[in-house]
């Protein structure tokens, strides 16, 4: 399982005191309200930074780091991924995962077939989609819902699932 997380990327600076205006890459953009600081990746290697200040603009988080007081000294970290801790992630509530423990996950359908891997996950209004590279039927969109992801085993990289009437 991965160590870091995302929840943000940079997209551009903010004014000229060194403030960046993030899109936020997690469900509740609010939890920057509680983050103390943030890892930088900038491809190279990653900076702890220190949040000083959180404002919120449309659907963008605008941040101020602690020691970055001048455009000049965020301007280059424009797209740049913003990661916390795994131990500074939001608590999860039963039945939620994080998305990057789950692509490449095995699915097996509750006859025990194999179905393919989650390659990806979208999130809709109602409920997330599963995309699973099916080996046969190729790029397969199962709802997240109970009646069709029977068991989920983080641990054991493994999903199963009920094919509904109609889902190939």
């Amino acid at each position: 399982m991965e160590e870091l997380l995302q929840v943000g990327v940079i997209t551009q600076t903010h004014g000229i005191r060194g403030e960046v205006k993030v899109f936020p890459t997690t469900d509740d953009a609010s939890r920057f309200r509680d983050l103390k600081h943030v890892l930088l990746d900038t491809g190279k290697d990653t900076l702890s930074l220190e949040i000083e200040n959180v404002k919120f603009f449309k659907q963008f988080v605008i941040l101020k780091f602690k020691g970055y007081d001048n455009i000049n000294d965020v301007e280059r970290y424009k797209r740049c991924p913003l990661l916390v801790e795994r131990s500074d992630a939001a608590p999860l509530d039963e039945d939620e995962y994080f998305i990057t423990d789950m692509i490449g996950m095995q699915v097996v359908t509750d006859q025990g077939e194999d179905f393919g891997v989650l390659k990806d996950v979208l999130t809709t209004g109602a409920n997330d989609v599963y995309m699973i590279d099916h080996p046969s039927a190729g790029e397969v969109l199962v709802p997240a819902i109970k009646e069709c992801i029977l068991e989920v085993d983080i641990p054991g990289r493994r999903m199963k699932l009920h094919v509904m009437d109609g889902l190939l």
